[in-house]
């Protein structure tokens, strides 16, 4: 086989990753976001029954039918309580938390069947996402009819010399976002989607809960709002008792809707309107 040989098959095969639909995409997001974390029934699952809203924007560049960046922001509320728990030790430790996420995100979007909005050529496809996201979170909890902002108390001895290991958690952390969803061409214009992403923070204190149960006779000293909402059970636990588990980060999670306009190059579309006719056999203008 000759080299030109070789060259026009790699062309003719990979040649559908480079033709048509490079253009912009601008849309918005609306749906839910849950939480999974040391305050969720089980520990290493989604909770359910604390579903909370969610809305997004976000911004696309797709390079060709396959391959898409995207960056976006979103606003989502995550919360849980143990008192809502069929857990009977959750139930006793009456924990309970809530905190705005605030993220934004740079990502990597693959068209698994590929997706060409223009003429309704290639009008749906499944896709696949992932990439990295900064978020920014602040885990209060409701005490006297008030909600608390819980990482200044410290309730796991965070700051205290008598636990030099612990030192205050930072609100602004990273997460791994990664997903699937499934896009449809309404027109040339416009998109419909359904999506759901899962986020790996890294950080156990999305709800303030991580390890253990510390000196109450400290926080006592420190702040007694740090002893009272360390402790809700109110009950005496004796210190080193688990109160979380350390060994699994958080997670969050947004499921929702998506609407977006194209903004097609212009010279492209000016080439394909010249050369093509739409679906319905009339002439786009």
């Amino acid at each position: 086989m000759t080299k030109k040989n070789i060259i026009l098959i790699l062309g003719m095969f990979f040649s559908p990753f480079f033709l048509i639909s490079q253009h912009s995409e601008l849309g918005i997001k609306f749906g839910v976001s849950l939480y999974q974390g040391d305050l969720s029934p089980d520990i290493k699952e989604l909770n359910p029954g604390q579903v909370n809203p969610m809305v997004g924007v976000f911004g696309k560049y797709n390079f060709n039918r396959f391959i898409v960046a995207r960056a976006g922001f979103n606003y989502g509320l995550v919360s849980a309580e143990d008192a809502k728990s069929t857990n009977d030790g959750s139930k006793n430790r009456n924990l309970s938390f809530r905190s705005n996420i605030l993220e934004g995100n740079l990502m990597l979007e693959i068209n698994i069947l590929g997706y060409e909005p223009y003429n309704l050529e290639k009008p749906w496809s499944p896709y696949v996402f992932a990439g990295i996201a900064l978020f920014h979170y602040n885990p209060k909890a409701k005490y006297d009819g008030e909600w608390i902002e819980l990482q200044p108390l410290g309730t796991e001895g965070q700051g205290l010399p008598s636990y030099p290991d612990r030192q205050p958690y930072s609100l602004n952390e990273f997460a791994i976002p990664f997903g699937a969803g499934l896009k449809f061409a309404l027109s040339d214009t416009w998109n419909l989607g359904v999506e759901g992403g899962f986020r790996r923070a890294f950080t156990d204190y999305l709800d303030d809960v991580s390890m253990s149960y510390v000196e109450e006779s400290l926080l006592l000293e420190k702040n007694p709002l740090s002893a009272a909402l360390a402790n809700r059970s109110g009950n005496p636990i004796a210190a080193g008792s688990a109160r979380g588990n350390d060994k699994v980060s958080d997670w969050y999670a947004f499921f929702g809707v998506t609407l977006s306009k194209n903004f097609l190059d212009n010279g492209l579309v000016g080439s394909r309107r010249r050369g093509r006719k739409s679906k319905t056999g009339c002439p786009t203008f």
